[in-house]
């Protein structure tokens, strides 16, 4: 422990060094960061130490990476040197309840970045105040495993628009109240990235990008460990070159994991990070997170020397951007997925324990798992925040942790190919119109491909498919957190079958549910007669009261036990009251009784029709019926 304490001393005093060469003392931006510096370096050289202390020459690679930061914060524009000023002095500001993600593909949903411009009216209309948009940046065609394979972090895909563009839309989604949130894929490139053809051409320095050998030997040891992926597009993790080594490829044959290994590709992935936040991004979607650090003997997932890369990165965020929030995507193990939420890691996360057990509950009409993962999994550190969805651009996958089923005497193995079959419209009864993604018979893994709409039974009518929609947001939108839309899905949207038609696509079904703009159903969003308008007329009734009810701010819930199977229920503490949520998963009426809720003084208000609840009686929840109740705990 010394040891490392003086080499971090020695780093700073190295790092300051360098960096006071050639500054004037007087320049304001050099003392603006020489205060961030004296802050934050301490903790961005014990990080860098853990990583590359072994290495000679992690002195001058860490002088290297200060002075990249400086450069940045040097270049930072003044209205977002403003906006660090004004969220320093308001850090929980992601926490609020006025909060409310969007998420689309900028081609698919507004056909380029203008279109997006154009779309703000709507936004507002919608309530949004986060808009993610999916990967942008240019990538190969037709394989650019939608978009994720990026072949250059500073260019936009022609066919959307230009990063000038992209700079000017941030500012005005900033003005209009909108944070922008874009992917920062930071486990590979494409195999067309500049770095990458550089790699193939040989290049030594390049090649240590990546993760290349010569022969099988040290893939074949490696892959001892390591789990497929993606079996449908090749085995294991590496993929042969042509010039006869090979490369790891954790996902598509055209995605090429990058070498963390190498101080150079962190430094190199900090100044692409630097960059897009010097164009106004609020928010980086750290995608792939689990899988950026390899170790030979380990699977090679969820290694702690991830968490040191993550707090990393935003040690140098603190020096440079300081504004700028991660959020991990790590659809990993439960317990691997609340080790990524930390305010120094990632200060938001997708929550798909929540997202997969709504999805469970509403085929087993059970809420079991669902109320479990609310009470022992739900609440997280101060200063951090859940994104709450009812599905993403992703396919479903059931995270849910096999001890937690054992818990309930459900079979992990055995339950997921039960959901797999429901989903997918294979088991008796079912409402869903799902696609199978990734079917793996080997292993009996599958994942699920399908709108909101088509997965709750819209796609034919079934009864009660619009209630089934409205239940799955009202537990996004109200267990706290970040509530995300994938934009379509509030009118309504189904299952795009002609995707497969579309060049590139067919090998891959979760563009069933990345259907192109729905101008006809959004054309019907204002008729309360139509399935569009009740979809869209219930979500917005739910934005609008969770924007103005304080005890839905933040994450913080607590447990509420209805002891009936089909009925979810849970509380949102507030100052003398609490927000009850009941939720009906069943088809059948269901009756809350008396007792349940004598622990509430006898009268309530149903936030969501403004009604006064007498509680005397029980409560009778309808199929499918769910309601928020202001409470007051009984003296």
């Amino acid at each position: 422990m010394v040891e490392a304490t003086d080499a971090v001393e020695a780093a700073c005093r190295h790092v300051l060094a360098a960096l006071d060469k050639g500054r004037s003392p007087d320049d304001q931006d050099s003392a603006d960061f020489r205060r961030r510096l004296d802050a934050h370096l301490p903790d961005l050289a014990r990080l860098f130490h853990g990583l590359y202390g072994t290495r000679t020459d992690w002195l001058d690679q860490l002088a290297a990476l200060v002075n990249q930061a400086a450069h940045s914060w040097a270049v930072r524009p003044a209205d977002l040197l403003a906006l660090d000023a004004a969220r320093e002095d308001n850090s929980g500001w992601f926490l609020s309840n006025q909060m409310l993600g969007g998420v689309c593909y900028v081609d698919r949903y507004a056909g380029d970045l203008e279109g997006v411009r154009a779309q703000i009216p709507y936004f507002k209309e919608l309530g949004l105040s986060y808009l993610h948009l999916m990967p942008l940046f240019l990538a190969p065609e037709p394989h650019s495993d939608g978009g994720y394979a990026v072949s250059s972090y500073r260019e936009v895909n022609p066919k959307l628009g230009t990063m000038e563009q992209l700079r000017s839309l941030a500012g005005e989604l900033r003005a209009h109240g909108i944070s922008l949130v874009l992917d920062f894929i930071f486990n590979h490139t494409s195999d067309e990235h500049e770095w990458a053809r550089k790699a193939s051409a040989g290049d030594p320095g390049y090649s240590d990008y990546y993760w290349i050998y010569p022969d099988r030997t040290m893939p074949d040891a490696f892959e001892t460990q390591v789990r497929e992926i993606f079996p449908d597009d090749h085995p294991g993790s590496f993929v042969p070159m042509p010039d006869g080594r090979w490369v790891w490829a954790t996902f598509h044959t055209f995605q090429w994991d990058l070498n963390y290994s190498n101080p150079e590709v962190f430094r190199a992935m900090a100044g692409e990070m630097l960059f897009l936040a010097n164009q106004g991004v609020d928010i980086l979607r750290m995608d792939a997170a689990a899988f950026i650090w390899k170790q030979l003997g380990t699977p090679c997932e969820n290694l702690p020397e991830v968490h040191i890369l993550l707090r990393a990165f935003n040690s140098v965020c603190r020096l440079a951007a300081p504004s700028l929030l991660f959020k991990s995507e790590a659809i990993v193990h439960p317990d691997e997925v609340a080790q990524y939420i930390d305010p120094a890691e990632c200060q938001l996360s997708y929550n798909p324990l929540q997202m997969a057990l709504t999805w469970e509950a509403m085929a087993t009409r059970d809420v079991s798992l669902l109320a479990q993962a609310l009470e022992h999994r739900h609440n997280i550190p101060e200063g951090t925040s859940w994104v709450n969805y009812v599905r993403s651009h992703d396919d479903i996958g059931w995270t849910f942790a096999d001890e937690d089923a054992a818990a309930m005497g459900i079979d992990g193995f055995d339950h997921r190919r039960f959901l797999n079959a429901f989903y997918v419209n294979r088991f008796p009864g079912s409402f869903a119109h799902g696609v199978p993604f990734q079917d793996n018979p080997r292993t009996g893994d599958c994942r699920i491909s399908g709108t909101t709409a088509s997965l709750c039974g819209l796609e034919d009518g079934t009864v009660h498919a619009v209630d089934r929609i409205l239940l799955a947001h009202s537990v996004a939108l109200s267990t706290g957190g970040v509530p995300l839309l994938y934009l379509g899905d509030e009118v309504g949207q189904l299952n795009d079958y002609d995707y497969a038609l579309e060049d590139g696509h067919a090998t891959d079904s979760r563009w069933v549910h990345r259907p192109h703009f729905p101008a006809d159903r959004y054309a019907r969003r204002s008729d309360p007669s139509s399935s569009e308008g009740a979809v869209f007329a219930g979500l917005r009734t739910m934005i609008s009261v969770r924007s103005r009810t304080p005890e839905l701010v933040g994450t913080k819930l607590l447990d509420f036990a209805t002891g009936i199977p089909g009925v979810l229920g849970y509380q949102r503490p507030g100052d003398g009251t609490r927000i009850l949520a009941l939720a009906n998963f069943s088809d059948l009426a269901q009756k809350v009784p008396a007792l349940t809720l004598s622990g509430f003084a006898a009268g309530a208000l149903n936030v969501l029709t403004g009604n006064l609840v007498g509680l005397e009686q029980g409560i009778v929840l309808q199929p499918w019926q769910f309601v928020w109740l202001r409470v007051t705990p009984a003296s």
